[in-house]
This record gives C-alpha cells, sequence and structure tokens, in this order.
C-alpha cells in the first residue's frame, strides 16, 4: 500500500468547535481540547495545612503541638537533595497535630502539620 493510499484510508478527525476562552480581562477564539476540558482545576491551598513541596527527611521539628506561633515562625527543617529546607508557618495560628516525626522520611504531598 502506497503513501497516498494510506493517508486516504485514515479516519477524519474532528475537530474541537471554536469558543471564547477568557483570561483576565481578555477575550480570546480558540479551540478547547478534550484535555482541556478534563484537566484538575487549581484550588487554592489552605493555608492551615502544610504539606511537603519536595521528597526528603525531617531533619528537626522546632515547634511542639499547642504553640502559637506567628507567621513567618520556623516551624521544621525538611532535607531534601542535601539542602536543609526551613518550613515557616504561613499564618499565624496555633500548633494543632504534627503528623512526622523527626529523621522520618516524607513524599511530596505529604501532611506535615495542622494549624488553627
Amino acid at each position: 500500500m502506497s503513501n497516498k493510499e494510506k493517508s486516504s484510508t485514515k479516519s477524519p478527525t474532528s475537530e474541537p468547535r471554536m469558543e471564547l476562552l477568557e483570561i483576565g480581562s481578555a477575550l480570546y477564539t480558540t479551540r478547547l481540547t478534550t484535555k482541556f476540558r478534563n484537566r484538575v482545576l487549581w484550588q487554592k491551598p489552605n493555608e492551615r495545612r502544610i504539606e511537603a513541596v519536595i521528597p526528603g527527611i525531617i531533619q528537626r521539628i522546632m515547634a511542639k503541638e499547642g504553640d502559637e506561633v506567628a507567621a513567618g515562625t520556623p516551624l521544621l527543617i525538611l532535607e531534601a537533595m542535601k539542602m536543609r529546607n526551613e518550613v515557616l508557618a504561613p499564618v499565624a495560628g496555633v500548633v494543632r497535630k504534627i503528623h512526622v516525626t523527626e529523621g522520618e522520611m516524607v513524599s511530596k504531598s505529604h501532611l506535615l502539620i495542622e494549624m488553627d
């Protein structure tokens, strides 16, 4: 079978219809794909649930359950790729629950600390 014959036997692909997409205050005419329609929508993370942004080892915990902390207070040190990452309190509050122990290896998105 020649290349010409192969291309003529392919089933026609239907293109998505043109739609308006608003980004900020600008409107765009585009084709929205199925992949785009089925994407997981971004949600603002809960600032009171502190999760690991990278996998690593909990090197040191500097807060205790029940501690009242200000925004920016160091809570723990997460060592990843030979770097010490100081995890700070994103908001002021009380440390409700610490879900890790020193020396524990955590994966990305592992819940580290919950705050009130």
